[in-house]
């Protein structure tokens, strides 16, 4: 059980890491996209495989998120890399809610859904 809090202890800091890195002038435009969209599936209540099945419900959750990171951690300059993780240790997190970051993340997953019942159904 401590090495699990200790894992997600240091998924979070690398999700905050990649926050600040996507917001770094040095991060190249094809990492900033890969980190949108790892943070945005993070932070997303829609899953590819729901969290109310079990067991499998959360696999998603452990193995696309930690490749997604690993990937994107590949793309950062070393430099950005070391500058925003000194900065995630002491990083306050705003919590509040973003309509703007919400209704973002509600159109890329609705577009999603859209273009693949779009075949599905021959719409």
């Amino acid at each position: 059980m401590k090495k699990l809090k200790i894992w997600a202890k240091n998924l979070k800091e690398q999700l905050v890491m990649l926050h600040l890195a996507s917001k770094d002038k040095r991060t190249p435009w094809y990492a900033k996209a890969i980190i949108f969209l790892i943070i945005a599936y993070a932070l997303s209540p829609i899953d590819l495989i729901p969290d109310f099945i079990p067991v499998i419900g959360y696999m998603d959750d452990l193995i696309v998120l930690p490749i997604g990171i690993y990937f994107a951690l590949r793309l950062i300059p070393e430099t950005v890399k070391e500058d925003c993780l000194r900065k995630a240790k002491d990083y306050n997190w705003n919590k509040r809610k973003s309509w703007l970051t919400g209704g973002i993340i509600i159109l890329f997953w609705s577009i999603i859904v859209l273009w693949i019942f779009r075949d599905y159904f021959k719409i």
